[in-house]
């Protein structure tokens, strides 16, 4: 039986396209399947915000930041925790991303017509020792043109293969299965869904028409994780985070929804480490929404003031931007799954940020005008937009309102104003001086020796109450789903490997199928900024592995 191409991918996303760019260089026959239409191709990085993650990069070292690969391996083994026998694989891939990222990552990058925002931004900062969980110096590269950006260039090599009569674009094609012949995965199955016109992100038919069967000498599992299926999160929620929330919004589309895992499992291969998961904790319902539930997440700076949901501040060091997990961890273990910002215009104006390409149009259509005119505004116009708009947010003049308007959003009305009070106003005595106790004011103090936060993500210390600052701000922040840290183990040539840990024959994985390498890159954490780069990496990875297998 003939072959229809050398290689199949399962997946449109960025990892499927950098595999498959890699495929076309070398002259291989691919055929790039999806679920989704064609307006959706690129997948989740589209949305994103266009996060990378680099080592001592020249944007690093313009703005005084010193890092080094030492630094990176440092801060990645301290977050990732790897503490399981199935974590061997992972860790090689953290080894391997570490070396990418401080080395070829960039001018690979560069080359294909990529850039950079100027400033680094500082993720998860930690807040603990230096073998701890965060990132020592800020690493959080912004792509210019944010994801659309970085899909780009490798849709462009992606469609001038479809030119060369390389690569043949199949969407509305749903996997169902894969088999065997003579002991190799060579066989792809699945339905052909009817055609579908609807806007990129929104919710498609899944009306089949048709049937279909593929053979090829290798396949490459590129589908994504499992943040669109909440009750696959659900499944699979760790005790070590509590209990699962009873409420969660979604930053990812429906069909982002782990079943493929399901099937490349059915065929033998392994999947580890599949309740490791990375959600968001800032999360907010979007008033202009693409799919169902859709969230979108608070980029803060550090000066908000986090209350749990009877107004009491989080513990040290769970600030904001400091402990994506540590904080979930806390949340679910109070019984409530969600918590609160307090602030005001002046802290909202300088230090929100809203993760997503749409939601920064300045960026993604590479104006640097409205990017002065941004840095210029009192509140930037997509979070003015949240703030007039967004359920989340209660704007007042004085605090009794404010409280008020916090408990009209919550099933019961759990806060005091007496204990709101109590919490900012103690707060607010420590910015009267330069020493303080509060390790918050502290950060706060610490994040503007950094020009970057100073210029643009940190406000000026000030008291939250202070009445030329306002009017007061409160943001009831909600669990958002996002990626999957497990996924399908890989060794370094992204082969897919069997409960044995032999290679199965003929599969790769990348991308979030893969756990971004390995079948969890990341381990227990993100430093963040990782989530694209470890698509681009595992992709990368897996095409050409897969190019020099097949003849």
């Amino acid at each position: 039986m003939a072959y229809d191409a050398d290689v199949i991918v399962i997946g449109a996303g960025l990892a499927g396209l950098a595999a498959t760019a890699e495929l076309v260089d070398a002259g291989r026959k691919v055929i790039l399947l999806d679920q989704e239409p064609e307006q959706s191709i690129g997948g989740q990085a589209h949305w994103s915000f266009g996060g990378l993650f680099f080592v001592n990069s020249p944007e690093q070292r313009r703005m005084r930041i010193k890092d080094s690969h030492a630094l990176a391996l440092q801060d990645w083994m301290g977050t990732a925790a790897f503490d399981r026998e199935e974590d061997h694989w992972p860790r090689k891939w953290a080894e391997a991303y570490v070396d990418f990222a401080a080395g070829e990552k960039r001018p690979w990058l560069h080359a294909q017509g990529v850039r950079f925002f100027p400033v680094v931004g500082w993720a998860e900062r930690g807040g603990y020792d230096a073998n701890g969980h965060g990132n020592s110096v800020p690493r959080f590269h912004i792509t210019w043109g944010t994801g659309p950006g970085l899909v780009e260039p490798f849709e462009r090599r992606v469609r001038a293969g479809v030119a060369r009569g390389l690569v043949q674009l199949k969407f509305r094609h749903r996997v169902t299965g894969l088999s065997r012949s003579a002991g190799t995965v060579d066989t792809v199955t699945g339905e052909i869904l009817e055609p579908s016109n609807i806007e990129r992100g929104q919710e498609s038919s899944r009306t089949v028409t048709g049937a279909f069967e593929l053979r090829a000498q290798a396949v490459i599992v590129t589908s994504g994780g499992i943040g669109g299926n909440h009750d696959l999160v659900r499944a699979n929620w760790p005790q070590r985070l509590g209990s699962p929330p009873e409420r969660m919004i979604s930053g990812v589309p429906a069909h982002v929804d782990g079943k493929m895992l399901a099937i490349a499992e059915d065929a033998g291969a392994r999947l580890i480490n599949r309740d490791r998961m990375w959600h968001y904790t800032e999360g907010i319902q979007n008033w202009n929404p693409i799919w169902d539930n859709h969230g979108i997440r608070i980029l803060p700076g550090p000066s908000s003031l986090w209350l749990n949901a009877r107004g009491k501040r989080l513990p040290v060091p769970l600030f904001p931007g400091f402990d994506t997990l540590g904080t979930l961890e806390h949340i679910m273990k109070t019984g409530y799954d969600y918590t609160w910002f307090v602030l005001n215009q002046r802290i909202i104006g300088k230090e929100f940020a809203l993760s997503g390409s749409e939601q920064n149009p300045d960026l993604t259509g590479k104006s640097v005008r409205d990017v002065f005119v941004r840095a210029r505004a009192d509140v930037p116009g997509p979070v003015k937009a949240f703030m007039d708009n967004g359920v989340d947010f209660v704007v007042e003049k004085d605090l009794s309102a404010l409280v008020r308007g916090m408990n009209a959003l919550t099933k019961e009305p759990l806060l005091d104003e007496a204990v709101l009070r109590r919490e900012i106003t103690a707060r607010d005595r420590e910015i009267a001086n330069p020493f303080t106790k509060d390790l918050q004011v502290t950060a706060m103090r610490g994040a503007r020796k950094f020009l970057g936060d100073k210029l643009i993500r940190t406000a000026s210390p000030h008291r939250i109450l202070d009445p030329k600052a306002g009017p007061l701000i409160a943001v009831r922040l909600n669990i958002l789903t996002r990626k999957t840290l497990g996924g399908l183990e890989t060794d370094l040539s992204s082969r897919v490997l069997t409960e044995g840990g032999d290679p199965l024959p003929g599969v790769y994985a990348a991308g979030e199928a893969a756990g971004f390498g390995g079948g969890g890159v990341h381990g227990y954490r993100s430093l963040e900024g990782t989530f694209l780069g470890g698509c681009l990496f595992s992709g990368r990875t897996a095409g050409r592995a897969a190019a020099k297998a097949v003849s």
